[in-house]
């Protein structure tokens, strides 16, 4: 895998931004710690998904991308996949629950991609995409389980790891777990001493619980504020690779998530969504000690106004 993580680097070339590491007086101080923050959130849709869409759309045969892209997404990899598709010239397709953030959807009809909305409490997204792959013949390309997906996710860590030089920690944000086991991968061979932790929503706790027992664990819809980490489960592929090359996964409650927000935006000036902060909060709330050099990757800044005049506000 780590192979294919060097070979998405340099399709991304040209196509995805070498995002900035930032660093905080103020966030070392409280933590004890030098820390790295590679800012996602300045990736192009707002987040590291394009990373990993464009490595896969670039990938596909001739025929398929004429037929056209499918995938299921809230928000960001719909973006990302919309906006991979239009730089390609390849039709892209979304199944979108209709709770998703209205900037996300906007975002992602104004890269052209055809938006299908769903209730998620009648019925799941995997279930609408098999359905109308069956019927359209689309390429399914889905959020995180995907090899090449997952490659160039990992990307992300590796432009860390090379802007740093090494670190002793790496602080990474999970929901279905394809920019965890991407990173995750990177990490462990580039530099195997460094510690790579896991963070996820209280809330939306699946992938602790299934990485702690060792067998996979679903969350149906789960109520946190951190929307990119409402996933169901981790993949068939992310699973196994988190539980081969990840030292360990914690969770953090919402008020945490919220007071993350708030410290990046007050504290660092930089706009950072629920789901990109989980390091962040982790290290607020004081669930797992870091010590050396620890890298966070803050994956997404894409929240909407009312979501941040909400977190701002308490």
């Amino acid at each position: 895998m780590f192979k294919k993580i060097q070979q998405a680097q340099a399709r991304l070339k040209g196509y995805a931004n070498k995002t900035p590491v930032m660093t905080s007086t103020t966030l070392n101080r409280i933590v004890g710690a030098e820390i790295f923050l590679k800012c996602e959130n300045f990736q192009r849709v707002g987040a590291f998904k394009f990373r990993g869409a464009f490595n896969a759309i670039s990938q596909l045969s001739d025929e398929e991308k004429n037929r056209g892209v499918l995938t299921y997404s809230s928000g960001n990899h719909a973006q990302a996949i919309a906006l991979a598709g239009k730089l390609l010239g390849v039709a892209t397709t979304v199944i979108m629950p209709d709770n998703a953030p209205r900037t996300k959807r906007l975002a992602t009809e104004g890269y052209g991609a055809r938006v299908i909305e769903y209730d998620p409490s009648e019925t799941t997204r995997e279930t609408l995409a098999v359905d109308l792959q069956q019927t359209s013949k689309l390429a399914l390309i889905p959020p995180y389980d995907h090899e090449d997906v997952i490659a160039g996710q990992g990307t992300a860590a590796l432009e860390l790891l090379e802007a740093t030089q090494g670190l002793d920690f790496l602080l990474v944000p999970c929901g279905g777990g394809g920019l965890l086991s991407g990173s995750a991968v990177a990490v462990k061979t580039l530099c195997p001493g460094c510690k790579v932790l896991g963070i996820e929503p209280e809330a939306a706790d699946d992938a602790t619980r299934s990485f702690r027992s060792g067998t996979l664990h679903t969350v149906h819809n789960p109520d946190t504020i951190a929307d990119g980490t409402r996933t169901p489960s981790l993949g068939k592929l992310t699973f196994p690779l988190i539980l081969q090359h990840v030292d360990a996964m914690h969770t953090v409650t919402e008020a945490s998530i919220i007071e993350a927000v708030k410290f990046l935006f007050y504290r660092t000036k930089l706009v950072v969504e629920p789901s990109g902060a989980l390091g962040i909060a982790a290290l607020l709330q004081g669930v797992t000690d870091v010590s050396g050099r620890a890298g966070i990757i803050l994956s997404g800044g894409n929240i909407d106004g009312a979501t941040m005049t909400h977190i701002l506000a308490n």
